[in-house]
């Protein structure tokens, strides 16, 4: 491995590095240190709208940042009605989103229920379960039983192939021009 020579002009680049790295911790160690301030309480001891140091609006643009919802600024809607707070087990806890539980609505979307598998058309639900069926098969018979004699293998393959096709021949065979697909 070729190392550069200590002499060359790459290296005035390093030292300007140097300086400027050691211009700026100079500056930050200038800076007034947090020790001498508290440290923040933890949030258990806190009152809830009680803003800690490091919280205190510096700039505009922190200002009104708050992750925690420790405090509550002024141009905040009115909390919904409809909602009811449920009981907290920590009563110094804010009150967070999952503390509030919505009205049940009566007007709700309750999907009708499927039609029943005993009423369907025998020769429908046998092509089904060889549609399916046969590969599930096919994948048992590999893993488990792997000196199968091929007539039981070429079964299983064209019960698979007849249940598609007969699927298939069932399916509609023109579309109606008038149903966009849309049910109320």
């Amino acid at each position: 491995m070729n190392r550069p020579d200590p002499n060359s002009a790459d290296q005035s680049a390093n030292k300007d590095d140097d300086a400027v790295w050691l211009d700026l911790v100079a500056r930050l160690e200038s800076t007034p240190s947090s020790s001498t301030e508290s440290p923040d309480p933890p949030l258990a001891d806190r009152a809830p709208g009680a803003v800690g140091p490091s919280q205190r609006g510096t700039g505009k643009a922190f200002k009104d940042f708050d992750p925690l919802g420790l405090t509550t600024p002024a141009t905040e809607p009115a909390p919904d009605a409809s909602a009811v707070p449920a009981t907290t087990d920590s009563p110094g806890r804010p009150l967070g989103p999952r503390d509030f539980e919505a009205d049940d609505l009566d007007d709700a979307f309750v999907p009708e229920d499927p039609p029943s598998l005993a009423g369907t058309e025998p020769l429908i639900m046998l092509a089904w379960v060889g549609a399916v069926g046969g590969p599930v098969a096919l994948l048992f018979t590999a893993m488990f039983w792997r000196s199968a004699p091929l007539v039981a293998i070429m079964g299983i393959v064209a019960a698979f192939v007849v249940s598609v096709v007969y699927l298939i021949m069932r399916l509609p065979q023109e579309k109606n021009e008038d149903d966009d697909g849309a049910r109320l």
